[in-house]
């Protein structure tokens, strides 16, 4: 338990640092508001939410720790996805690929995963790892803050693990994998729970229910259900309309 704690101390430490004040003087669209910033976020609110800070890339091995198969419990997740062979998947902050191609061999040769990261370093992590397990159906983009790069309408699933809490401007995002699903597309919110003392997570790295529906719910996105069988998360799933 310990060594658990100390893991999740060091994630939590190598979270990139905002200086007081930048968001103060950033143009930001009306959407959002700028405040003093948290120890955990960036000073930026978008819905009664602060932002939290983006994890680096030098924390990418805490994404791939041993106890996460019992923390997340990633065959739940997977299950819950109802992955078919040939389906077109995006896995919008990929970081290390540590869901990317356990996706792609679900869906096969005939399918395709988008891995997106915004750091460039997780972008080539993310290339050898999935060259390393031969996953050559996954496809890895550089995205923005603002823009997943995706193609138009093409997307049967979109995904987000533990990333959206993080999304620098999150409406901005949210529309763009929104226009990227096609038609009852579906897009997945897996985050850790919100307001829950058992989650040893910080709060501005936890969502509750009710504030990513809140969220979706200014898209064009419909709640189909939320399943909250797995430890420490939630997995909350939209239909596009």
């Amino acid at each position: 338990m310990n060594g658990m704690r100390a893991c999740l101390t060091a994630f939590l430490l190598l979270h990139a640092l905002v200086l007081p004040g930048a968001l103060a003087q950033e143009a930001l669209p009306s959407r959002y508001a700028a405040v003093r910033p948290s120890p955990d976020g960036i000073g930026k609110v978008y819905l009664g939410r602060e932002i939290a800070q983006v994890m680096s890339f030098h924390g990418a091995q805490w994404l791939e720790r041993p106890e996460r198969m019992e923390e997340e419990r990633p065959d739940r997740v997977l299950a819950a996805l109802e992955l078919k062979p040939g389906m077109m998947v995006a896995d919008v902050g990929a970081g290390s690929g540590y869901y990317s191609w356990r996706i792609a061999e679900r869906v096969g040769a005939g399918g395709t995963v988008y891995a997106v990261d915004i750091q460039p370093e997780m972008v080539r992590l993310l290339e050898q790892q999935m060259t390393q397990r031969g996953a050559a159906n996954v496809k890895a983009i550089l995205g923005t803050a603002t823009d997943p790069r995706l193609p138009a309408g093409t997307l049967d699933l979109a995904l987000m693990v533990d990333v959206y809490h993080e999304l620098e401007y999150p409406y901005e995002m949210l529309a763009s994998i929104t226009r990227a699903l096609k038609p009852a597309g579906r897009l997945v919110f897996i985050e850790f729970k919100g307001n829950d003392p058992t989650v040893p997570i910080k709060p501005l790295h936890t969502m509750t229910e009710a504030q990513v529906r809140k969220e979706a719910a200014v898209h064009p996105l419909v709640w189909q259900k939320t399943l909250s069988d797995l430890p420490w998360q939630h997995v909350i799933v939209f239909r596009k309309r």
